[in-house]
């Protein structure tokens, strides 16, 4: 028994109890909730919600994140790119060179690969800086032999021309998964990374806001005290950002250990003689409960969903390939590319906290105390 219950826990596949699976998806649906809130909401009890919580997290199910939204602080875009790579040269190494020489730029957020290709998602200040990381990357693979026959695809998305119909919202997979039916909300819209007004901070706005991005789950009074202000101060400051809309707490799911296996990226380009309209927002058709990540603009997208096996893949991909061509919204068939979430490595694994300080700035001090 005891050998089965480790390779149970080695394999990541820890049975979760029907409680457990509800604090999950709710801990992921409801991030700014408190644990009475939660019981209120999910129906059990306070000491039931603490105790699951705790566990959750100490079992690695679940982390905090604060995402950043700067695009009222002179970010301008959100870019995704993607890769096809030699096979013949191994991940590790082409990993080492790409961090000496790609992966240090403060605007790529979140970058994963596996042997034969790989993708990432910056945020960005304007596009000269953008094409200057495409063009070192283009010349890095390039002269190293790690390029396939194609260039790097690059996708751009202005905020103020685009719409980010999901940032990584797992609360649809999740409920999905657990076959938990709750109250079918009308706005599946998220339009937090659109410019509505440039935001002027003081020295010690931007000193908060930028531990807080990058400690996530550091305490307010953690937070006054290495930067030398009260707990009140902190707290203050944090209901103002997200009554301001300035920054958004998520809960990430730990992927592998609920059993999903396929992560797929797909860039679709829209048949310019008819594409889907941006006002009607007909484009999210397109998402399912798999769909994790979805941005759109007049005439392409980019779609990222995750999936428990190839069938549930297969399914969807022919859901939205259905979809497509039922509307003559494409003239091209979509990019699709799968990776095993066994097998592919994240290189940068949600790191807001460089582009957030590149782009709203604080003091000297802060940034070496947060070794930047």
């Amino acid at each position: 028994m005891q050998i089965l219950l480790i390779l149970i826990i080695t394999m990541g596949r820890i049975e979760l109890t029907p409680k457990e699976k509800l604090m999950l998806y709710g801990l992921i649906k409801y991030p700014n909730f408190t644990d009475k809130q939660l019981s209120n909401k999910l129906k059990l009890k306070h000491s039931t919600v603490t105790s699951i919580r705790q566990r959750l997290k100490e079992n690695e199910y679940i982390r905090k994140l604060i995402i950043p939204h700067i695009q009222n602080m002179g970010c301008q875009m959100l870019v995704a790119i993607y890769t096809n790579f030699n096979p013949l040269i191994p991940l590790e190494e082409r990993i080492e060179i790409t961090g000496k020489t790609i992966e240090v730029f403060e605007e790529i957020f979140f970058s994963v690969g596996e042997q034969d290709k790989g993708f990432s998602l910056s945020l960005s200040h304007d596009y000269a800086t953008v094409g200057k990381i495409n063009d070192i990357r283009t010349q890095t693979f390039g002269s190293r032999g790690l390029l396939e026959e194609e260039y790097p695809g690059m996708v751009v998305f202005p905020f103020d021309i685009s719409k980010i119909y999901r940032f990584f919202d797992f609360a649809p997979l999740i409920g999905n998964n657990f076959n938990i039916k709750t109250e079918e909300e009308k706005n599946i819209i998220d339009l937090a990374f659109r410019h509505i007004k440039n935001v002027d901070f003081s020295d010690t706005e931007k000193n908060v806001f930028c531990m807080m991005v990058s400690y996530p789950e550091m305490s307010d009074s953690d937070i006054g005290r290495e930067i030398g202000v009260s707990r009140h101060t902190v707290s203050r400051l944090r209901r103002g950002f997200e009554e301001k809309k300035l920054i958004k707490r998520i809960s990430l799911p730990n992927l592998q250990k609920l059993g999903y296996e396929i992560l797929a990226f797909c860039h679709i380009r829209f048949d310019p003689r008819n594409p889907p309209t941006m006002d009607n927002d007909e484009a999210t058709t397109l998402m399912s409960d798999s769909t994790v990540f979805f941005a759109s603009r007049m005439f392409e997208a980019v779609m990222i969903s995750v999936y428990r096996d190839y069938d549930g893949y297969k399914s969807d991909m022919m859901k939205v390939m259905q979809i497509l061509k039922e509307n003559r919204w494409i003239a091209q068939d979509p990019i699709i590319k799968t990776y095993g979430l066994n097998t592919m490595i994240f290189i940068k694994d949600f790191k807001f906290a460089p582009i957030t300080h590149k782009i709203v700035g604080c003091d000297f001090w802060v940034k070496k105390l947060l070794n930047m």
